[in-house]
């Protein structure tokens, strides 16, 4: 389990890491218990209310410290949402890290019965037809309504159509914010 303070910690190494990116000082990997299991996570950044960057991963692959630098610095400079950033600009970032939970398999039979099964705060993984999205969390404030929430998923991975194939999972997410 990481710790409130341990989520601080997360967010200003992945500052210093977007800092290092672009020509900064290569920040240490903080230590502390947790920071080197596997972890999958995902890390937003919002240039004041808007969103700059959100990159992530949803299966476990690094160690917790390596995947929020790998995915922030992606974010900031890889994600093709992202203007470019100048060093000055990293200050100016709101950091979101959200720390994915174990991947749970959402049993249905059909459409109608996937969208039943959605709850609302739930991060939702959807996978059909050699596709896959994801929509942390979050994504319910914007999106409250779970055929319109499952109908963008699709439309994210690139689906026009239900797939006979499709596979949903739900997860959970800690999620630290440094603003």
């Amino acid at each position: 389990m990481v710790r409130p303070e341990d989520g601080v910690v997360l967010t200003r190494y992945a500052r210093a890491s977007i800092a290092a990116a672009l020509g900064g000082p290569y920040p240490y990997a903080p230590k502390f218990p947790g920071a080197d299991s596997l972890r999958a996570t995902f890390v937003t950044l919002r240039r004041g209310t808007t969103l700059h960057g959100c990159i992530g991963t949803i299966e476990p692959r690094r160690i917790l410290v390596d995947d929020v630098r790998s995915n922030a610095v992606s974010a900031a400079l890889h994600d093709p949402r992202a203007t470019p950033l100048a060093r000055a600009d990293v200050d100016g970032l709101a950091i979101e890290i959200s720390l994915l939970g174990p991947l749970e398999r959402i049993t249905f039979e059909s459409e109608r019965d996937a969208v039943a099964a959605l709850r609302p705060g739930d991060g939702i993984v959807l996978r059909g037809s050699g596709r896959r999205a994801t929509f942390l969390p979050q994504v319910w404030e914007s999106l409250p309504d779970p055929a319109h929430f499952l109908d963008s998923l699709m439309h994210k991975a690139g689906l026009r159509a239900w797939a006979p194939d499709t596979e949903l999972y739900r997860y959970g997410v800690t999620k630290f914010c440094d603003r």
